[in-house]
C-alpha cells in the first residue's frame, strides 16, 4: 500500500517543504481552513485570500508551499488520501481476509470510514474530480491501490496469479465510481449503493479466486 504522508512529509502538491515544526504547523492551519471553507461554501467558490484569512496567516506565506487554490484543494486531496491508505492497511491486517469478498468488503468499509472523519475530501475527491489535477491523482492512486491489492490477493491465496493487473484496475475504478455515485447528493453517503458497489466488484473479481484447498 502506499505510504502515508505524516505531518513531517510534504504533499507532492506543495511548493516547498516545510522542514521547520513552525512551518508545518502552518501548512497545516492552511489544510485544516480549506477543509472548514470547503465544507462551508463548496470547492469551486473559495479563494485563496480567503483560505490565508481563515488560516490566520498572509497571503504570501500561503503561496511559499503552495502556487494556487488548486496546490492545496490538491494537498488536502492528499493528506487525506494517505488517512485512507493507512486504514486500508490497519483494517486488512486485522480482518486477515480468507477470501477476495472479505478483501474487497473490508477495503470498501475503509474507504467510507475514512470518508465520515473527512467530509472536505468527500468534498474535494469524491465531488471536485472536474478539477484536472484532482482527476490526475484520483487516476494515478487508483493504479497503484489496483496493483498492490492485487499483490495482496495472488500472495495471500485468495487469487490465482492469472488474475491480471487490467481486471484490478477495473474493479477499484468501478468501486472509485460506486463512491461518487453513492455521495453524490449527500456526505454520509448512500449504503445501498455501497452495499451494491460491494457485490458486483466481488462477482467480478471471484472469477479469479483460488479454489479452497
Amino acid at each position: 500500500m502506499a505510504t502515508a504522508q505524516t505531518a513531517q512529509t510534504a504533499p507532492q502538491s506543495a511548493r516547498r517543504a516545510p522542514v521547520q515544526e513552525r512551518s508545518r504547523r502552518r501548512v497545516e492551519a492552511i489544510l485544516e481552513a480549506t477543509a472548514d471553507l470547503v465544507l462551508d461554501r463548496g470547492v469551486e467558490a473559495i479563494t485563496t485570500r480567503e483560505i490565508a484569512e481563515a488560516a490566520g496567516v498572509p497571503v504570501a506565506s500561503l503561496y511559499q508551499y503552495f502556487a494556487d487554490k488548486e496546490g492545496v484543494l490538491l494537498a488536502l486531496a492528499e493528506r487525506d488520501m494517505a488517512e485512507m491508505d493507512e486504514q486500508v492497511v490497519a483494517d486488512v491486517a486485522r480482518v486477515a481476509p480468507t477470501s477476495v469478498a472479505v478483501l474487497v468488503e473490508t477495503v470498501m468499509r475503509s474507504f467510507t470510514t475514512v470518508y465520515a472523519r473527512r467530509p472536505a475530501f468527500v468534498e474535494i475527491y469524491l465531488r471536485g474530480r472536474t478539477n484536472t489535477a484532482v482527476h490526475a491523482f484520483g487516476r494515478a492512486h487508483n493504479g497503484r491501490i489496483a496493483r498492490t491489492l492485487r499483490e495482496v490477493a495472488v500472495d495471500g491465496g485468495l487469487a490465482r496469479a492469472d488474475l491480471p493487473e487490467a481486471a484490478a484496475v477495473l474493479a477499484v475504478e468501478v468501486g472509485d465510481r460506486v463512491f461518487q455515485l453513492a455521495y453524490e447528493h449527500d456526505r454520509t453517503g448512500d449504503t445501498a449503493l455501497v452495499e451494491e458497489g460491494i457485490v458486483m466488484m466481488t462477482a467480478y473479481l471471484e472469477r479469479y479466486a483460488e479454489e479452497p484447498a
